[in-house]
């Protein structure tokens, strides 16, 4: 199941301008280079402080699988720190974002009629407030149903009432996510 964190952490991948390094040791250089030391990145990675100095030395250049997968966590999560406060900004003041999910959408309906709970499968440009109130939650350390909630609010708003034209007090269920993913 995709979260909406998640989907988030990709679109923000998205703007990248360069790639992550993608050897060992030139993750490690760049985690010892964003930590200022050796020692930071042993305790964040939970491996030895000589380790470390052996894949910044090119001594190691295959890492354990899992060790592998937090170091290109570590260094995702760091990667263009400015590019991605960019690309949050534009979309939360301009552009907006866009929300590719499918997922169940229902509402509270007699069964059997067009408002009983369906898979369904949209794809819709959120205003930037919405953006920027997902982006806000997910750095304040929000739940997943918070994020939900907002994309569901959100989902409502813009394609299910049509921002006020249409269905007015409509209260939009977002459950059974099969896919989601956003761009900016």
């Amino acid at each position: 199941m995709d979260t909406v964190g998640d989907g988030l952490d990709a679109a923000l991948r998205k703007a990248f301008t360069r790639p992550i390094p993608k050897s060992a040791g030139a993750q490690m250089r760049y985690l010892v280079r964003q930590l200022k030391g050796t020692r930071p990145v042993a305790e964040l990675l939970g491996i030895t402080q000589r380790t470390v100095e052996r894949y910044v030395r090119d001594q190691i250049k295959k890492p354990r699988p899992d060790l592998a997968r937090r170091m290109e966590r570590e260094v995702t999560a760091r990667w263009q720190p400015q590019i991605r406060a960019r690309a949050k900004q534009t979309a939360a003041t301009t552009d907006g974002i866009v929300i590719d999910t499918r997922a169940r959408f229902g509402y509270t309906a007699a069964p059997g009629t067009t408002d009983d709970a369906r898979l369904r499968h949209l794809t819709v440009a959120l205003p930037p407030q919405y953006a920027a109130r997902l982006f806000e939650v997910k750095e304040a350390g929000g739940t997943e149903q918070q994020l939900r909630n907002i994309a569901a609010e959100a989902l409502g708003e813009v394609y299910f009432r049509d921002s006020g034209r249409r269905a007015h007090g409509l209260e939009v269920e977002f459950t059974d996510v099969e896919h989601l993913e956003f761009d900016l």
